[in-house]
């Protein structure tokens, strides 16, 4: 990693991974043709503590990616859980059990992978998309992302252009996806030359959503 992760101030007392309430704590904003985000704001208290643990826990790898003619590697380390496997943290385990509560009646089907991202510094990204491989690519869905360590720019526009929405998302900050949102919007973490400390994002997806 380039640079150390600078600790949240309301982390830094706090040894104990916790999660707090969702419910009415939960805020939606609508998007367009029928897009929309729920966000959390420190949703997961001793954030910092939990980042450092999956740091050292996850068998983070390294992968690289066709580009046109040549091969290039993708800016950011990546672990995948599929649904048979155990999460490399019960807190993990725990977020899954809290989103399904949360949001069953509304999703229809539980979250069942998870997809963990490490972002080392400013010059890790990843661009434009929406998570169309598998079922998103036709229906509607939910994608839960948590974002742990140095807050990022988590930006939305719709899909094929348009005016960016901005969250500054980090140290145990919850922004959810749903209705359409893979199919007609899509999300960005962009590179920053400014001097920034690493990030983990831990996204839930239920079966047959990559």
């Amino acid at each position: 990693m380039t640079h150390a992760l600078q600790e949240s101030l309301l982390d830094a007392s706090s040894d104990e991974v916790r999660l707090g309430r969702l419910g009415s704590t939960v805020r939606r904003a609508g998007l367009s043709r029928g897009a929309w985000t729920d966000l959390r704001p420190g949703w997961i208290s001793g954030a910092d503590v939990l980042f450092r643990r999956l740091v050292d826990l996850v068998p983070w790898q390294a992968e690289q990616r066709q580009m046109y003619d040549r091969t290039v590697a993708v800016p950011r380390l990546l672990c995948f859980y599929d649904e048979d496997e155990s999460l490399p943290d019960p807190a993990l385990e725990q977020m899954r059990t809290a989103l399904n509560r949360h949001y069953a009646a509304e999703l229809g089907e539980p979250f069942r992978t998870a997809g963990l991202c490490l972002y080392r510094d400013g010059a890790d990204s990843v661009a434009w998309h929406g998570d169309r491989i598998g079922r998103g690519n036709t229906e509607d869905t939910m994608v839960a992302i948590i974002s742990l360590g140095t807050p990022r720019n988590f930006l939305l526009r719709p899909r094929g252009g348009g005016h960016a929405l901005r969250h500054r998302l980090g140290h145990g900050d919850l922004i959810v996806m749903g209705g359409s949102a893979q199919r007609t919007w899509e999300h960005a973490i962009p590179k920053t030359a400014h001097r920034v400390g690493p990030r983990i994002s831990v996204q839930f997806r239920p079966r047959g959503v990559r």
